[in-house]
């Protein structure tokens, strides 16, 4: 677990090549729409390629696509030098004359004010311009030495946005011109290939087909509705964490759906998380608030249970709470961005002297999670407070959670890569960043310590040495949220589901009607083993029933005919099309309990 040192995405080799490509495709952009008609604006390298923006007299084609491209083409081919120079505000002015955007990063650099981004900056930077052929940006670098070290068969141009000069829809609205660039052509197929890949997997298309959830503009944006199906998954989701956090030593308790205004005052999250509220709701001059975090309502518990010795901690509280968070429409994205979430979210009371083992424990707990899940491959992101943003001011309580975190990783031995100002407003945390099969990266679990919420709050407990003290929180998320960790596995498996986590683990086909009564024993008889299954008792034929099942991914399809309900015996097939043939009905139910006990 962990990630290996390497070298910055910004530094790199192919950060370069993308960077240059941007360069070579606005030259071909402004030489389609020549004597000044193009205005260009910035074109950075991102993850997985490059874009670029423009003001264009019209709006671009697929068919400008293959022009663009054609000439990118040429241009690479002739092996122009990316040459550097270093200018005066007053000579990149006259470059740039007829071109408003380029003049405003120039103005906004002269004055020492923002970068070319907008952000900010404390003094006035070098003004460079790097030129390749014809054609000359605004530019910091870095790039490759030459368009020829750019691979011809390597890049693609990919599709186009509207998008806001400097994100702010108050100004003129630019063409966003997205590309993708590789060092090889085998790497460029290998991308497309898991985007067309991502498409299939898409969790609001296979939910849908699969029968899992809906979506209603009669309940709202951002609320999901489960249907039986995908009921048993939540079920069985939050069954294996629940029952794998008891035996890790916690404790389940329910804290409700609405909280009065004036705790959220208390913790400091109604000045910090007040955007992702709900409104208020009054009640006899008293404002309530639905509940979007669990911690102020465990402190609160705590603190209600009576006084704590040392002897009582850690105390470990564990809750499947329905939380809501006011996102913003535009934000929301099928199940793994709603407005209404059940977060599997553990508070752990403890000593600061516990931090380490507590820590150890959280990570011994994930790691058996995600193992279940078939995740083995992951990172963890120390995130760190930052110069700016919406951190409560007690460096000393926020320097002694920063140790305890970092001795934690470091004493388990866990890789970290630090990213300051991503901390939660009251303390730092570990987040595990987990690569699906498809190589892309989700935030899962998360493990934060809190120094500054119990103080807050109240919270003591009596020591060794006869006096009060203030304990210290983990807070703690093994899947995070169930809605999310669940579209997160229907695209990691493509709806695949290993047999244990499958709401259906098999179908039993009867070929005629004569076999539906012998295929309902067996299921009763599955169904009293532990097992999920359905009769297709349909008038479709076999074929259609088989198919039926694989499009719905079920693990098994057991056939049912005259011989095998004279054998007593099952026909058994699986979702990929594999013919196992007849086996006894005894040993279909031990192939799948041991399938599900390996949890393949």
């Amino acid at each position: 677990m962990g990630n290996k040192s390497s070298q910055p995405y910004e530094q790199s080799d192919l950060y370069k090549v993308r960077h240059s490509a941007a360069h070579v495709m606005a030259q071909a952009v402004t030489e389609l729409f020549p004597d000044g008609a193009a205005k260009i604006a910035i074109g950075p390298p991102i993850e997985d390629g490059f874009y670029y923006d423009f003001e264009l007299p019209r709006q671009l084609t697929p068919e400008d696509f293959e022009a663009i491209e054609q000439r990118m083409r040429e241009i690479i081919n002739e092996d122009h030098q990316f040459n550097k120079q270093v200018v005066s505000a007053q000579e990149a002015k006259a470059e740039f004359k007829g071109q408003p955007y380029k003049l405003e990063l120039v103005e906004g650099l002269e004055a020492g004010a923002v970068d070319e981004n907008g952000e900010p900056l404390d003094e006035a930077p070098e003004i460079s311009f790097y030129t390749h052929d014809s054609f000359t940006d605004l530019c910091r670098g870095p790039h490759v030495a030459s368009t020829g070290q750019i691979n011809p068969d390597a890049f693609k141009l990919m599709s186009i946005a509207g998008a806001y000069w400097r994100g702010d829809e108050n100004n003129p609205q630019l063409q966003r011109v997205y590309g993708t660039a590789w060092e090889s052509a085998e790497q460029l197929e290998d991308y497309l290939w898991r985007l067309e890949e991502a498409k299939k997997r898409d969790h609001r298309k296979l939910g849908k087909e699969l029968g899992l959830f809906y979506f209603s503009d009669d309940v709202g944006p951002g609320l999901p509705l489960f249907t039986p199906k995908g009921e048993i998954m939540r079920h069985i989701m939050e069954d294996y964490v629940r029952e794998t956090q008891t035996r890790y030593g916690y404790q389940h308790v329910w804290t409700g759906h609405l909280v009065k205004e004036q705790l959220y005052a208390k913790s400091g999250h109604l000045e910090n998380y007040i955007e992702s509220m709900f409104p208020a709701l009054e009640d006899d001059n008293v404002n309530y608030r639905l509940k979007p975090m669990n911690c102020p309502s465990h402190m609160t518990l705590y603190k209600e249970m009576g006084k704590h010795s040392y002897r009582e901690l850690p105390m470990r509280f564990g809750e499947f709470a329905t939380l809501y968070r006011y996102e913003k429409t535009g934000e929301l994205t099928g199940l793994t961005r709603v407005r209404a979430l059940t977060q599997d979210d553990c508070h752990i009371f403890c000593t600061p002297d516990q931090i380490e083992q507590e820590f150890t424990l959280a990570l011994q707990l994930i790691r058996e999670v995600l193992g279940r899940y078939h995740f083995d491959d992951y990172r963890v992101d120390l995130s760190l407070r930052g110069d700016e943003g919406k951190f409560v001011d007690d460096p000393e309580k926020w320097s002694r959670a920063e140790a305890a975190l970092r001795s934690a990783l470091d004493k388990n031995g866990v890789e970290y890569q630090e990213a300051y100002g991503e901390a939660a407003f009251y303390g730092p945390k570990a987040d595990i960043i987990a690569r699906d099969v498809l190589g892309r990266e989700w935030q899962l679990s998360t493990i934060q310590v809190d120094f500054i919420q119990p103080e807050r709050l109240g919270l003591s407990y009596v020591g060794e040495d006869n006096q009060e003290h203030t304990p210290v929180v983990i807070h703690r998320a093994v899947t995070g949220s169930t809605e999310r960790f669940m579209g997160v596995m229907i695209e990691h498996f493509a709806g695949a589901f290993p047999v244990w986590l499958a709401p259906v683990q098999a179908v039993l086909i009867p070929i005629a009607d004569r076999h539906v009564e012998y295929a309902q024993n067996v299921a009763t008889l599955l169904k009293d083993n532990g097992l999920r299954v359905e009769v297709d008792d349909s008038n479709d034929r076999m074929g259609g029933k088989i198919r039926s099942a694989q499009t719905q991914k079920v693990p098994y399809m057991l056939v049912m005919g005259d011989k095998e309900a004279e054998a007593g015996q099952v026909a058994l097939r699986l979702r990929s099309g594999e013919d196992l043939g007849a086996i006894s009905v005894d040993d279909f139910i031990r192939r799948a309990q041991d399938d599900i006990a390996a949890g393949s």
